[in-house]
């Protein structure tokens, strides 16, 4: 039986209030509305917009999770106003009082309104986001492989609502950095076969110093994207294409730091701190200590070397020669890194391709799950299908 729309409810909510113009200091407004708890905070905030105070300040458009014009935080989380439930947003509150502020790492034109040309579109121009088309131009139309259009699927599902931008630790650090929504549509285009330019996007990206190198790999804009994006990944994508694929040494140290991560986890079963930093500045093997650059870096970093032995934080026997684990597990770890290069060519393939990371059924439970489910009333279970392409994009 269907359930019965549930009736209104009253939701109290504070909005984070800033005008730059008025010279006076942020503050909180309060108000309470009434509505069923499966409308929006978005529809909260336009109710107290017209019935208590007609100049609170939101950007908004669409109202279906589509334009990306709403992205508020909510409790703190990014969010799309028009897609979190009052109901939901409720749960998050830890004293009953939903909060609504403006989108972080970007300057606040009014309350809710942040200035996203001045961050977020000023780095999406940066990274050359239309297409390069390669010569001699076709008569007709390029015919691209329907692979190779699923592939950039994912990123081509970004809605440019800047939540990423908004949530993302290393630009909170580095201002400069040129972040995870504009990496991500660098992705689109180092991704699509038609484009003339890979290697020379990739170059340039890799060297900027808040390039793809910037990224601290803090998971945040994975978590704040509401079309699961997954920026991250894309700019792991384009670091692995720059070095693996191109071979690209960069000034930032990215490849050779990345080279040498993946040595030591293969000799060492674990890292091996006091390596990582002489090989990433002089060379993949124990002999890089000794390079001049590695000298310096190792110099400038005694002072930190000698306050974590003096508080404890690290054993320097442990630090000068490393972990050891059983000869079993690293063999094991070896094992893994003989098949992953065995392969001819590097299996990457997004979600639209690969779908999601499963738990692995046992041998036992895989019979269960081939059988019609009860729950399913008695269908077959559904296989996960990519959406479809045509294969080329006009």
């Amino acid at each position: 039986m269907a359930e019965t729309q549930r009736p209104p409810e009253q939701f109290s909510f504070r909005v984070r209030r800033y005008d730059p113009e008025s010279g006076e200091a942020p503050y909180w407004d309060e108000h309470t509305v009434e509505l069923e708890p499966h409308r929006s905070v978005l529809e909260a905030i336009l109710q107290a917009r017209d019935r208590f105070d007609g100049s609170i300040g939101i950007r908004c458009s669409c109202r279906q999770a589509i334009c990306g014009s709403c992205g508020v935080r909510v409790n703190g989380e990014p969010a799309l106003a028009c897609h979190t439930h009052l109901d939901a947003a409720l749960k998050g509150a830890s004293d009953g009082v939903i909060e609504i502020e403006p989108m972080g790492n970007m300057p606040v034109i009014k309350d809710l309104i942040v200035d996203m040309d001045a961050v977020h579109w000023k780095k999406v121009q940066r990274v050359t986001p239309w297409l390069i088309a390669k010569q001699p131009v076709p008569e007709r139309e390029y015919i691209v492989p329907h692979e190779n259009m699923v592939d950039v699927t994912q990123t081509m599902g970004c809605i440019q609502c800047g939540a990423c931008v908004s949530d993302c630790l290393a630009m909170e650090v580095d201002p400069g950095f040129i972040g995870p929504a504009a990496l991500a549509k660098a992705y689109r285009f180092v991704g699509d076969p038609r484009d003339d330019q890979q290697f020379e996007r990739l170059n340039d990206l890799a060297q900027d110093p808040q390039g793809i190198f910037d990224c601290t790999h803090c998971f945040k804009c994975v978590d704040a994207c509401p079309k699961d994006v997954n920026p991250m990944g894309q700019i792991m994508r384009l670091r692995r294409i720059a070095t693996n694929d191109h071979h690209i040494v960069d000034q930032n140290n990215g490849e050779r730091h990345e080279a040498a991560f993946t040595t030591l986890i293969k000799d060492y079963g674990l890292l091996h701190e006091a390596e990582i930093l002489p090989r990433s500045y002089g060379g993949n093997s124990w002999f890089g200590k000794f390079a001049p650059a590695a000298g310096k870096e190792l110099l400038s970093s005694l002072p930190v070397v000698i306050k974590g032995v003096i508080r404890g934080k690290f054993n320097p026997k442990i630090a000068l020669f490393g972990h050891k684990i059983p000869k079993d597990d690293l063999k094991a770890v070896q094992a893994i890194y003989d098949k992953v290069e065995s392969r001819e060519k590097r299996y990457e393939l997004n979600l639209y391709i690969a779908g999601e990371d499963e738990v692995e059924v046992q041998p036992a439970a895989a019979a269960a799950l081939t059988a019609p489910s009860i729950a399913n009333g008695g269908a077959e279970p559904e296989a996960a299908t990519p959406p479809s392409s045509e294969g080329s994009e006009q």
